[in-house]
């Protein structure tokens, strides 16, 4: 499948994801057949049923699931049509227009609509065509279970290792596994480890890092140090990125103090070396870049306002923050104000550096106004450079 068309599609799959949350807000409960005639039998509603009253409900609950069924046909139907279309388009090499992107949405709304039952089904049906070509069908499957996930993290999971053989090419089976185990981590983080630690064998090419570090980032929205526990007990190749997923889940000032209370412990549990210092500069240094995305005022109060020592200050602002190009000045200003200029130079004269690129303009004057002194010093290389 070609790049455009992909990447088209992805921004149809995170559109969907809104689309249903939508849907969810205003639809009804959702049963299957199977459901429905459990209820019936609870309430003494059998097939051989007398006429009357009850005879009428269980006819009703019928024309309800052949209802159902015709729905199941059409939105089939439409999943197939809309994979040949794609298909059409593919081959023309065009972008996809704003008519076919609704139409997308519509359709991936009404296959996520569908309930689990009825998804196993399509699924199912699909799986049984040459045309359109399978790795199509794949993709907008895979689109609709990460729609899915949004809201039913464990449903996407079931209908994924219900059908993995069939999902599991060209990157879509970890990217289903990895949005949903982080969606449903954020819940309940304890059942996202078991489901990883029960299905590590079974697919063992799936639940890999990326899996483990969706269970992570999930954990670390609403529970930093379990996240940060986490990062051991999942063996991750890359501890690193591991912690930058969890200061990336903080996006408030309350949520930065509480990852930082965490990763403080966390560290205080960790033996005394290079490992520890470097899990501190990397966490550190991530913490700085999340506070440096609010902005200088609710950025730079923070870190004032954190309580941090010298060391932790020293550190968080050692590497490049990469702040907003209109905010670079008063950065500069206050590294310079609030750092030993040993610790600030390099940060310093790499914020400079980044700002000329994008302005040198802006840059200029705001050297020009600038007092004389160490923190000019440092910016003027940075400008020259």
């Amino acid at each position: 499948m070609k790049i455009s068309i992909a990447l088209s599609l992805l921004i149809l799959g995170l559109g969907s994801v809104l689309g249903w949350r939508e849907h969810q807000r205003h639809a009804t409960v959702r049963t299957s057949y199977g459901q429905l005639v459990a209820e019936a039998a609870q309430a003494g509603i059998t097939p051989d049923s007398d006429p009357g009253e009850d005879g009428k409900r269980a006819n009703k609950r019928e024309r309800e699931h052949e209802d159902k069924r015709a729905d199941l046909r059409q939105v089939t139907a439409d999943f197939i049509n809309l994979a040949k279309e794609i298909e059409a388009i593919e081959k023309k090499e065009v972008q996809p227009d704003e008519a076919m992107n609704e139409r997308c949405l519509k359709i991936i709304d009404s296959v996520v609509s569908l309930n689990a039952a009825q998804l196993k089904l399509l699924i199912a049906e699909v799986r049984t065509h040459t045309d359109p070509r399978q790795d199509t069908l794949q993709f907008l499957i895979s689109a609709s279970i990460m729609a899915l996930a949004s809201d039913h993290p464990q449903a996407a999971l079931m209908l994924f290792t219900d059908s993995s053989d069939f999902l599991k090419e060209d990157g879509l089976g970890e990217e289903v596994i990895s949005t949903s185990l982080a969606k449903w981590a954020q819940d309940d983080p304890t059942a996202a480890l078991e489901w990883v630690r029960a299905n590590a064998a079974k697919f063992p090419d799936l639940v890999a890092d990326d899996a483990k570090l969706g269970v992570i980032s999930g954990a670390a929205v609403n529970d930093p140090k379990f996240a940060l526990k986490l990062i051991g007990e999942l063996a991750l190749e890359d501890g690193d990125e591991a912690l930058r997923n969890i200061t990336n889940a903080a996006k408030t000032p309350e949520e930065h103090t509480a990852t930082l209370a965490a990763l403080r412990a966390h560290l205080a549990a960790l033996p005394e070396g290079e490992k520890r210092d470097e899990t501190s500069k990397t966490a550190l240094r991530s913490l700085a870049q999340q506070a440096a995305k609010e902005g200088f005022e609710a950025g730079s109060n923070w870190i004032e306002s954190a309580n941090l020592t010298s060391e932790e200050m020293a550190e968080m602002c050692s590497d490049n923050l990469n702040v907003k190009p209109a905010e670079s000045g008063q950065w500069v200003e206050w590294m310079g104000a609030k750092l030993p200029r040993e610790k600030s130079n390099d940060s310093i004269r790499q914020i400079v550096r980044n700002w000329t690129e994008k302005d040198y303009q802006a840059a200029g004057k705001w050297l020009a106004t600038t007092p004389a002194g160490p923190t000019k010093n440092i910016s003027i290389r940075g400008y020259a450079e």
